[in-house]
């Protein structure tokens, strides 16, 4: 059932792209329907991206995984640097995290029910994600005085993307192992009509696409945030950074409902962890070629990355599911959510 609302939410694409172009319809409307079009075809890149990879071997299939698994945040990120709106960015960044450590595992654990949890992999996970924001302090700091987006604080950034590509390089290997996992299917006529061709070509147009419908999101943001009464901080680190994530973030909610609480709980933290040492450094060096941008998050950002990753450390540390555990994360996301609609923008 979700697999046939996800493809027929494909059309919406196509709809989304000729009312931009081709009419004067409202920012707020086109960022509602581009918002809506990102989340089937984020599914549409996370499918066509494993197929691949079920016909390449483990290192192209890495290559894959890690070049457009998280392709609809890049693209939004880079657009939105080009754009000028940094702030949205590094906000849908954190948000991004922190919605996969507690709204992502938070549902997979209440759907889930009771389990066991695979403990170590999970304490890696938030290890790495730990790291990283220990490192995101570094070009952090400095920027809380003055312009955050000053050339010496992108050029400062530099080391650190680079540091946690490192990080990225070392865990790769078990985060493709646990990957490979999510979109498994053992009907052999469904893995025929997958062909290595054909997904690559699928890939390839829902990138293309989802290039273009994000740039309508990115282009109404401001307008959507103005005319809904919300900061533009907010949009990004709850909205966008839901939106970006919604296919994925379904899927694990429903893997746990099958009862596979452990791969569930394996899909949120190393979602979370791929995005804090690939998806932001990737972001940091590309954004070279277009306008360099500085990781100058901001004190409440790093505050609630690193209290979201302490809070759900603790709560995940004995390896067992429970509903409890998971309302407990759901709960924690509101209040951020809460906090963040209060700090609003700098």
């Amino acid at each position: 059932m979700t697999k046939r609302i996800l493809t027929a939410g494909l059309v919406l694409s196509p709809v989304v792209i000729a009312l931009h172009f081709g009419t004067d319809l409202s920012d707020t409307v086109q960022f509602m329907l581009a918002a809506l079009a990102l989340i089937p075809l984020a599914w549409l890149i996370g499918e066509s991206t494993e197929r691949a990879a079920q016909h390449t071997g483990p290192g192209v299939g890495g290559f894959l995984n890690a070049s457009f698994g998280n392709a609809p945040e890049l693209i939004i990120a880079l657009l939105a640097v080009h754009d000028g709106l940094t702030d949205v960015v590094r906000g849908s960044l954190v948000g991004s995290v922190i919605g996969n450590l507690l709204l992502v595992l938070g549902f997979s654990l209440f759907f889930g029910g009771k389990g066991e949890l695979d403990r170590t992999s999970s304490l890696v996970s938030l290890l790495i994600v730990g790291l990283a924001t220990a490192l995101f302090l570094i070009p952090a700091i400095p920027s809380w005085s003055g312009d955050p987006d000053r050339h010496s604080l992108a050029v400062l950034s530099l080391p650190v993307a680079i540091a946690l590509f490192a990080i990225y390089l070392v865990v790769t290997w078990l985060a493709l192992k646990r990957h490979r996992g999510r979109h498994t299917s053992d009907e052999p006529a469904e893995m025929a009509w997958w062909s290595l061709r054909r997904s690559l070509l699928v890939l390839g147009g829902a990138t293309v696409v989802t290039a273009l419908v994000a740039e309508v999101l990115v282009k109404s943001v401001e307008t959507f945030a103005h005319k809904a009464h919300l900061s533009e901080f907010f949009v990004a680190i709850v909205i966008i950074a839901i939106v970006g994530n919604a296919a994925e973030h379904g899927g694990a909610v429903v893997v746990a409902a099958r009862g596979k609480i452990k791969l569930a709980a394996e899909i949120a933290l190393s979602s979370s962890a791929q995005v804090a040492v690939f998806l932001i450094p990737a972001v940091a060096l590309l954004s070279w070629a277009i306008d360099p941008f500085a990781l100058s998050f901001r004190p409440v950002e790093l505050a609630a990355l690193g209290g979201a990753t302490l809070f759900t450390a603790v709560t995940i540390h004995p390896g067992r599911s429970s509903r409890l555990r998971g309302v407990l994360l759901v709960g924690a996301f509101v209040v951020l959510a809460v906090i963040f609609f209060v700090v609003g923008n700098r």
